[in-house]
């Protein structure tokens, strides 16, 4: 198994992904016991010296300058742990909450946090066998860390709180003591090391990256299946018609729908028909899916260097060498969080006007792409689904970033609340995937009535394997039936692999470009 050494290696979206699937083992190499034993000697000077260090031999927040004495600065750190979980609300997906531990060793491991190496291991233990604490979803504002759910991720660590194994909630300690293990006693400056942080913010940026992603691709493929039931033309994804305003993400975007039309007998078969062009919706998916593209890579970015960032406080250089700072103030990520769920939010405004578009009745289309209209409903309300979610999703694009409230006595007087912006972004990609589902409902039912004309391998492809799923539709049914199983066609992964192995089998280049990966 290829191995993954924490606080060395530089860490990707997909590496961390792949540690948390089990396929990357991480580990901590001799250098980086070097690192961190050594910032943990120095912490211990610092503990048994008289010099005020933030959180070491000082209370928190504002009580910064409230001294500790030596004999008390492990409580401290075990106090700090229970007095900041305070977070409420569901937990958070499991996986989510690897995540957080995985980028959180990966930060320690660098050296300059003044944790003991037996604590990093104890948290590996954790990640190895899957005993994932349980953390709640709400209660972190993104400045001083993510304390409330770094809190509650860490408390197994001493004992408390519950841990998921094997999907089930348990008491920490029974746990620990099933596995033959005492819960440990964290030396000055642990706790604070533990809590202070951006790796919730960090985790669900982490997922955002994988799943926008994954929405992104699938809205170009369905895309074209759209195009090709509403006979439009894939003249405006002529490469040499974006050259000319070369954004990345547009050129991108271009190029694939042009890969996956080219050679269509239903695109061939209206070449030299009269519409003069077709409606944004169509013609413009180049430059609106694009810009969500540009969108994308700037979280990659921005996700990536938080990766490999040190985010907590104080830093330790050496014993005499300590700065408090703010690396752990959320603002870096929450931005661009914030500018990615209005970039997937046009997936799915875009998406429901092609769905609007195949329900008019126009381009030799029946309305509501049904035969017997009238006896029969069609997909007149599939088409209000779409509607009533991107309108949820638009009350959502609001920019958590944009907010501040003063916390902790109004030393924390400016506050990311860049954990919203994370959790906000995944609530608007459940909905996209749900639009995603009905636009492919729709774009294959119109591909129906261009029969026999067929369209490209891909796209005959995507068709078969919906109608595996959902026949085609001659009367009225329970159309949720049909949403969900193409939500669960979509969510799986299988339709994307599916689009993406009979792209590679006919030699389709749709993603051969790096920059649009996650390694």
């Amino acid at each position: 198994m290829k191995t993954f050494n924490y606080g060395i290696d530089h860490l990707s979206v997909g590496l961390c992904l792949d540690i948390a699937a089990g396929r990357v083992k991480g580990i901590i190499s001799e250098d980086a016991k070097i690192r961190i034993e050594t910032s943990w000697r120095e912490v211990e000077k610092i503990a048994h010296g008289t010099e005020a260090v933030y959180g070491i031999n000082t209370g928190f927040g504002p009580l910064c300058d409230t001294r500790i004495s030596e004999l008390d600065t492990s409580l401290l750190q075990s106090n700090i742990l229970k007095s900041h979980s305070v977070g409420v609300g569901n937990p958070i997906p499991e996986e989510t909450a690897k995540l957080m531990l995985i980028t959180k060793v990966h930060a320690l491991a660098q050296g300059f946090s003044g944790i003991a190496l037996q604590t990093l291991e104890r948290i590996i233990w954790h990640i190895e066998n899957d005993v994932i604490p349980v953390v709640p979803e709400k209660g972190s504002v993104g400045a001083s860390g993510d304390l409330a759910p770094l809190s509650h991720l860490f408390l197994p660590l001493i004992g408390l709180g519950e841990v998921l194994v094997d999907g089930n909630r348990k008491p920490a300690d029974v746990v620990l003591k099933d596995n033959g293990l005492q819960p440990l006693t964290l030396g000055p400056k642990e706790g604070l090391a533990l809590i202070n942080g951006t790796q919730f913010i960090l985790a669900f940026a982490v997922k955002g990256v994988e799943r926008l992603k994954n929405i992104l691709d699938t809205a170009d493929i369905i895309g074209a299946v759209s195009l090709e039931g509403l006979m439009g033309s894939a003249k405006p994804f002529d490469e040499r018609l974006h050259a000319i305003r070369p954004y990345k993400g547009t050129k991108h975007v271009a190029k694939r729908l042009a890969a996956m039309l080219q050679g269509s007998e239903i695109g061939n078969s209206h070449a030299d028909c009269d519409r003069v062009q077709d409606p944004y919706s169509l013609r413009c998916m180049p430059q609106v899916h694009g810009a969500s593209r540009n969108a994308w890579m700037h979280l990659k970015e921005m996700t990536e260097i938080e990766l490999n960032s040190v985010t907590d406080n104080p830093i330790v250089f050496n014993a005499d060498d300590t700065i408090s700072g703010g690396n752990f103030h959320g603002q870096p990520m929450a931005i661009p969080l914030d500018y990615a769920a209005i970039a997937a939010a046009e997936l799915g405004n875009i998406a429901d006007r092609r769905c609007y578009l195949m329900s008019e009745g126009r381009y030799g289309l029946p309305k509501l792409l049904t035969s017997d209209a009238g006896l029969n409903s069609g997909l007149m309300i599939p088409q209000y689904t779409t509607a009533a979610l991107v309108t949820e999703n638009k009350t959502l694009c609001f920019p958590a970033s944009a907010d501040s409230v003063p916390t902790s006595l109004g030393q924390e007087d400016h506050v990311s609340m860049g954990s919203i912006s994370g959790r906000k972004l995944h609530q608007i990609i459940d909905n996209i995937e749900y639009i995603q589902a009905i636009e492919l409902l729709y774009a294959t039912q119109a591909l129906e009535f261009r029969r026999p004309l067929q369209s490209t391998n891909m796209i005959e492809a995507c068709y078969r394997l919906v109608r595996e799923h959902v026949p085609a539709i001659k009367e009225d049914r329970i159309f949720a039936t049909d949403i969900n199983a193409l939500h669960k066609l979509i969510t799986s992964g299988q339709f994307l692999s599916l689009a993406n192995q009979t792209a590679q089998n006919h030699k389709l280049n749709l993603n051969d470009d790096d920059e649009f990966g996650i390694y």
